[in-house]
């Protein structure tokens, strides 16, 4: 497990900044106990997902996974499926690392590092069965949209990765933020929607307690699933 911070790619405007959290002593705990075995160093060259999991079977990559909640209870109902998930905020790596103690998951991994980078030089292309991207950081205001995650370089890295069949599953709760995502995703040539607009929530997400108490309010959350042709 890398001990210095994510490094910003280079390349590109970085879309999250990092935040001194807090880490809780179960959150310590979890990261000294089970890190060695869960979590995996960045490095310059290509996973074999069939030796990370010790075994062949389809791999879904989740961008952000925050505290680890949905990426847990995924997990937990698809043990036919590994999960991959990067985070950059040691706290949710943490938490996510207890769920995994806690419900015995052994179909899930963890990289700390900047998606980007994980992505362009650890995954290899066409691998994925499927990416997920629930609720990132909408950049409310104008000035900061450049650094919204899901730009159109960044979506053709994603399609890139994604076998034929795969699928790219976008969740917001930012409505403006939607539909740029929609525009975008759309003008992708390898994927294609799988709905006329946005999607109904796949059953397989669940509702964060933050979503539900939205939607009491009469809040949106807007879904988008796309397919890699």
């Amino acid at each position: 497990m890398p001990e210095s911070p994510p490094v910003a790619h280079p390349r590109s405007i970085r879309s999250f900044v990092l935040r001194a959290g807090r880490m809780g002593s179960g959150q310590s705990r979890a990261l000294q106990e089970l890190g060695p075995r869960f979590v995996l160093p960045y490095e310059d060259g290509v996973l074999d997902f069939a030796a990370v999991f010790g075994r062949t079977a389809p791999v879904i990559v989740e961008i952000g996974f925050g505290m680890g909640d949905a990426t847990a209870t995924i997990a937990a109902a698809m043990p036919e499926v590994d999960f991959l998930g990067i985070e950059v905020h040691p706290p949710g790596v943490g938490a996510l690392l207890q769920r995994i103690g806690t419900l015995g998951l052994g179909n899930v991994r963890i990289v700390q590092h900047d998606a980007v980078q994980v992505l362009e030089t650890m995954v290899p292309q066409a691998s994925l069965a499927g990416v997920h991207i629930f609720f990132p950081d909408p950049w409310h205001k104008k000035r900061h949209h450049k650094r919204r995650l899901i730009q159109p370089d960044f979506v053709a890295l994603l399609a890139s990765r994604l076998a034929p069949g795969g699928t790219l599953h976008c969740a917001t709760d930012w409505e403006p933020y939607a539909q740029q995502m929609l525009d975008v995703l759309a003008a992708e040539p390898l994927l294609v929607n799988s709905a006329a607009g946005y999607a109904p929530r796949p059953a397989y997400r669940p509702l964060t307690k933050f979503e539900a108490r939205g939607m009491r309010l009469g809040h949106g959350v807007w879904d988008l699933v796309f397919t890699r042709r």
